[in-house]
C-alpha cells in the first residue's frame, strides 16, 4: 500500500496553513512506502482490529533524507510520542498502546512498519537502501557469516583425516619392516636347514656308498649262481653224464672251450671217441674232446657254440672262505649248493693238491665249477670222499689253467 502527504491530503486542524505550523514549509510527498508482502495494513475500527484510543497529533518533521524511516532533521525539535502509539519520526513507545495507525490516518513516515517487519535505523539492522541477498521484503535477515564457519570446519576435517591417513602409513610401514624380517630370519633358517640337509646327504650317499661295497663282498649265493647257471651245462659222453663250464675268452677260430673232470670222458677217451654233447633244458650242443689230463682228473673240451664263459679266481682258496657249486648230480641239471672251503690239501702220495669244502655233492656233480662270492672259479669239483658225509674235494683252477693255457 502506497500513501504520502501532498496538495490534495491534509493532516489534523492546527496553525498555519492545513494544521501545520506558521513559518513551516510544507513538506512534499514522501516516497511511497512498501509494505511487506503477505501483510496488509487494516485501519483501526476495521473488523478484527481493536479500537484505537486518540492521541494528539505531533507536530510533523520533515525527514533528513528522502525515503528514510523516522529521520528527523538536526534543526527540528524533537516530540514526543503520543502514550500507547508512535511518534511521527521516533522509536516506539514502550508504553501500550495501538500499533497501527488511527482511523482514518494515512500511514507515514512516524507510523511503525506492517507486522514481520523491523524499521530501517534500528541498531542491528541493514540499511533500508536494499535487502540482501536471499532476503526479501517481510524476511528476517541472515544471522551471521556462514561460509567462515563451514570453511573452519572443513580445514579441521582435513587435519584430522590427514593425521588418520598418517597413523595408518605408519602401523602399515611398521608391519612390512616386521614381515621383512620374519622373511629374512627364514631365509636363514631355510639356508642352515639346506646346507645342513647336504651335509647329511653327502654322508648318507658315503655310507650308501660303503654299504654297497660291503653287499658286494657279502657272500650272495642267488647272485653268484644267477651269474654262473648260463655257462654250465650237463655233459653226455656215452653212457656217462657230468658237469662241464664254459671258461676263458673265446676259442681261437671261434667257439668255447670248457673244462670238466677226465673220468666223466675216459670211455669215450679210451675208445678212441672224441664226440660229446652238452645239454641245457631242450637245448643239445655237440663238442668235442681236445686233450685230458689223466693224473689232475681234468679235460679240456671245445663247442662251435658261443656262450660266456666264467673267470678264473687269482688267487688260492682259504679256509672258511664261503662257496657256491653248480652242476647236474644225478642227471638233474642247474642245481646249486653252498658251503665252505674246508681246507686246501697240498699234493703228495703221487696226487695234486685239491680243495676240500663242505657243500653237499653227488654224482652228477663231477666237472662243475666251485665259484667264491666275488663269481670266480676257484676249483672244478671231482669227487665226495667214500663212506663220508659233507667232505668234498675240487681241483684248483689255477692247475687246470696252467695245463692248458685256456683261461
Amino acid at each position: 500500500m502506497t500513501a504520502g502527504y501532498g496538495s490534495a491530503d491534509r493532516g489534523p486542524a492546527g496553525q498555519g496553513d492545513g494544521g501545520f505550523p506558521p513559518g513551516t514549509a510544507r513538506p512534499g510527498p514522501l516516497p511511497p512506502r512498501i509494505e511487506p508482502a503477505g501483510s496488509a495494513y487494516l485501519p483501526p475500527g476495521a473488523p478484527g482490529q481493536p479500537a484505537a484510543a486518540p492521541s494528539p497529533r505531533p507536530a510533523w518533521s520533515p525527514p533528513a533524507q528522502p525515503g528514510q524511516w523516522g529521520a528527523a532533521p538536526a534543526n527540528a525539535p524533537a516530540a514526543a510520542p503520543a502514550a500507547g502509539g508512535w511518534g511521527h519520526g521516533g522509536a516506539p513507545s514502550t508504553a501500550p498502546g495501538p500499533s497501527t495507525p488511527p482511523s482514518g490516518a494515512t500511514p507515514g513516515p512516524g507510523w511503525p512498519p506492517a507486522s514481520g517487519s523491523t524499521p530501517p535505523g534500528v541498531p542491528g539492522q541493514p540499511p533500508a537502501h536494499g535487502h540482501p541477498q536471499g532476503a526479501g521484503p517481510g524476511q528476517p535477515y541472515p544471522a551471521g557469516p556462514a561460509p567462515a564457519t563451514k570453511g573452519r570446519g572443513l580445514t579441521i576435517t582435513a587435519l584430522v583425516l590427514a593425521g588418520l591417513l598418517a597413523v595408518v602409513t605408519g602401523v602399515q610401514a611398521y608391519q612390512i619392516n616386521r614381515l621383512s624380517n620374519r622373511l629374512g630370519d627364514t631365509d636363514s633358517r631355510m639356508a642352515a636347514a639346506q646346507a645342513a640337509d647336504g651335509t647329511r646327504l653327502d654322508g648318507l650317499e658315503s655310507r650308501a656308498g660303503a654299504l654297497e661295497k660291503q653287499a658286494g663282498a657279502a657272500f650272495n649265493p642267488e647272485a653268484v649262481a644267477s651269474a654262473a647257471l648260463p655257462s654250465v651245462f650237463r655233459v653226455r659222453a656215452g653212457n656217462s653224464t657230468g658237469t662241464a663250464f664254459a671258461i676263458g675268452k673265446p676259442a681261437a677260430g671261434g667257439g668255447t672251450n670248457l673244462f670238466t673232470n677226465y673220468h666223466v670222458v675216459d670211455a669215450l677217451w679210451q675208445t678212441g671217441e672224441r664226440e660229446v654233447f652238452l645239454e641245457r633244458t631242450d637245448q643239445r650242443f655237440p663238442a668235442t674232446i681236445v686233450r685230458v689230463d689223466e693224473a689232475n682228473d681234468v679235460a679240456h673240451l671245445r663247442t662251435n657254440g658261443k656262450f660266456t664263459g666264467l673267470v678264473a679266481a687269482p688267487a688260492a682258496v682259504k679256509s672258511g672262505q664261503q662257496i657256491v657249486v653248480v652242476g647236474a648230480p644225478l642227471g638233474l641239471e642247474d642245481s646249486v649248493t653252498t658251503g665252505v672251503v674246508s681246507a686246501f690239501r697240498e699234493a703228495g702220495g703221487g696226487e695234486g693238491p685239491v680243495i676240500q669244502f663242505d657243500a653237499p655233492i653227488n654224482p652228477g656233480n663231477s666237472g662243475g665249477p666251485v665259484i667264491n662270492g666275488s663269481k670266480q672259479v676257484v676249483g672244478i669239483a671231482t669227487a665226495k670222499a667214500r663212506n663220508a658225509e659233507g667232505i668234498g674235494l675240487a681241483v684248483p683252477i689255477k692247475v687246470a689253467c696252467d695245463g692248458f693255457k685256456i683261461c
